[in-house]
């Protein structure tokens, strides 16, 4: 009896302790965030810089999208972010709110430059658009036979499901991957990272989103262009579409107007406050986060996609399909576009875009309401922001304008 007691009495003690330890943790926690200051005091003392050219056609959108930008930044204590919206082809509203620096004070404009993280995935995925429509590329042709550096695996690979995230491609662990610290000239100096490792499913049955896939799908849009990734991209995707503040991220290079990259201090959590956010060199990650742009830059990138200006229609739609597993499940994802659906006025709406994620956080929405004709872009400098959350409501300022 007196050892049952005993027994009793220590598992009544450490249950109590713990209680006491996890109250205290709470506590703590809130003491810290209580005692962390906020960037911003509220929405309307973020400080905001426009385009003098915003359509006076949506001004009610843009006063109700300004108000929803500044109090997302602030309320989610953001350093900063810019936001561009098109509207029917038209670039209607471009605008920096908070700071692209905080030592400094530096306010984002509309011409700061951002990382934008896996938001370059859609920009790879218009260049193997390309690619396809040169027939120098086919979706349905085995990975190897323009990345023979791949080793074969257990079962075919195909471009299809790389592109797709249902290839079986092992991806990093976000902030702790193997390649911030690499610096790689060409998209196959990054493969003996990752090619080695066994599929983890039969390509096909299972969607996993991975990083790595996208490089393999950079190397195979090198190969099959004979020409450097960057070269190759700059040439035939930004330049034609006046994208002239995008292009590749280097620490080792000087680059004007970019804006400083933050993480959250504690907990993934911009709320407690940002750290200027450490070394990474995006070269080994090509084409699925190399790059750096602006807001107005994506939004012309959208926009041109829908107009037929980079891309035939038949392409576009081909690659923002989504695809479908052998068992008939939609993945929610095309080649290089998320597919989803969003409530816009109470009504539901298909949106075609991509988020981008900086060292395993979100930092960049991109989103484009095809129905509506309404394109959408938020880009933030801090990653585990929830740049998604204020796209929808810039977005429903704009489809709900009367």
């Amino acid at each position: 009896m007196l050892k049952r007691w005993n027994r009793l009495e220590t598992w009544l003690t450490l249950g109590v302790g713990g209680i006491a330890l996890a109250l205290f943790g709470l506590g703590g926690l809130w003491l810290y965030m209580a005692a962390t200051p906020p960037i911003h005091q509220s929405g309307d003392s973020v400080p905001a810089s426009g385009d003098p050219a915003s359509s006076k056609d949506w001004a009610a959108a843009i006063a109700r999208a300004r108000e929803a930008a500044r109090a997302g930044v602030a309320a989610q204590n953001l350093p900063g972010a810019s936001v561009a919206v098109g509207v029917d082809g038209a670039l209607v509203w471009n605008e920096g709110f908070g700071f692209a620096d905080l030592g400094a004070r530096t306010p984002v404009t509309p011409g700061t430059r951002f990382r934008i993280g896996t938001a370059s995935i859609p920009l790879t995925s218009a260049a193997v658009g390309l690619l396809l429509e040169q027939k120098k590329l086919d979706l349905d042709e085995e990975i190897q036979t323009h990345v023979p550096e791949f080793p074969k695996k257990r079962w075919p690979v195909t471009l299809r499901q790389v592109m797709a995230h249902v290839a079986g491609i092992p991806s990093d662990s976000g902030d702790e991957g193997p390649l911030f610290g690499e610096h790689c000239d060409r998209a196959v100096d990054a493969l003996p990272f990752f090619a080695t490792s066994d599929l983890q499913f039969e390509p096909g049955t299972e969607y996993r989103y991975s990083r790595f896939g996208w490089i393999l799908v950079s190397a195979a849009v090198e190969a099959a262009a004979g020409d450097h990734f960057l070269r190759f991209m700059q040439k035939h995707v930004f330049d034609p579409l006046g994208m002239q503040d995008t292009l590749s991220d280097s620490n080792a290079t000087q680059i004007e107007h970019r804006a400083t990259s933050y993480f959250p201090r504690f907990a993934a959590d911009p709320r407690y406050g940002p750290d200027p956010m450490r070394e990474a060199d995006y070269s080994c990650y090509s084409g699925a986060s190399v790059f750096m742009s602006t807001a107005s830059d994506l939004a012309r990138f959208a926009m041109a996609l829908r107009s037929g200006k980079l891309l035939q229609p038949a392409t576009v739609e081909l690659l923002q399909t989504e695809q479908r597993l052998a068992s008939g499940a939609g993945t929610g994802y095309g080649l290089g576009w998320d597919i989803e659906e969003v409530t816009i006025g109470g009504t539901p709406a298909r949106a075609i875009g991509h988020d981008g994620d900086l060292l395993g956080g979100i930092a960049v929405t991109l989103m484009t309401l095809p129905e509506r004709q309404i394109t959408v872009v938020v880009l933030s400098n801090t990653s585990y922001a929830d740049t998604p959350a204020i796209a929808a409501r810039i977005a429903e300022a704009f489809a709900t304008q009367p």
